[in-house]
């Protein structure tokens, strides 16, 4: 029977000490893990949502209200009625009737009810076409004033004027106004003959005959 000693005694396997094996688990443990690109895409999409699919950050235009444009308080009822129209008379006068025709425009201007006159050679447009501008003033105004004398019926602009104050006030008794300064009856022209006129030979020259014509007149549109 062989002895015990002669059988060489096995080699010890070196170990590594256990200080350094736990240093090494716990590095494999704090190690993150790394996720594939399709996962780690994923992930970030739903934790982070796209700039696109977000609401946008609620401005002045979303926080408040749409409100309609601010409508003006005196629009309205200057639309119709007297301030409808730029001018409350027009006088229609002759070159040489001009000092006539100033002097009914001041007391026209002047009187409590401040009427609003047009006076061709004051308020015309400088440079502005001739019948442009009678046009103009004619439709601008809620009155005609017609100063006929001598001079009145020889001038064709007046007559060009009254003609086309007679076809504008069809049918609107009161607008067109005739008023007679040196003529007799019978010069009256056949053209204004269905229409009563104020008779300037008076204290007043008719001036207050004619305001208050043009008073009738302005009421029955207020």
């Amino acid at each position: 029977m062989a002895s015990s000693s002669s059988f060489p005694a096995p080699r010890a396997r070196s170990k590594k000490p256990l200080g350094k094996m736990a240093d090494w688990f716990r590095q494999a443990l704090s190690k993150p893990r790394k996720l594939p690109d399709s996962a780690e895409s994923t992930s970030r999409d739903v934790s982070q949502p796209s700039s696109r699919d977000a609401p946008p950050a609620p401005g002045l235009s979303s926080a408040l209200p749409r409100t309609p444009p601010p409508t003006h308080v005196g629009a309205a009822s200057s639309s119709g009625g007297r301030w409808s129209k730029d001018y409350d008379v027009c006088v229609c006068h002759s070159e040489e009737d001009l000092e006539a025709a100033q002097e009914l425009v001041s007391y026209l201007e002047g009187s409590t009810a401040g009427l609003r006159c047009f006076l061709q050679l004051r308020d015309a447009t400088p440079g502005g076409a001739i019948v442009s501008e009678l046009c103009q003033a004619l439709s601008s105004s809620h009155c005609r004033v017609l100063l006929i004398t001598p001079g009145f019926l020889q001038d064709p602009w007046c007559r060009y004027q009254m003609l086309q104050a007679l076809s504008e006030a069809l049918g609107a008794e009161g607008r067109t106004i005739p008023l007679m300064l040196g003529l007799t009856r019978a010069a009256y022209p056949a053209e204004l003959r269905f229409m009563y006129f104020v008779d300037g030979r008076g204290p007043d020259g008719g001036f207050r005959q004619v305001k208050e014509a043009v008073m009738r007149y302005l009421q029955t549109i207020s």
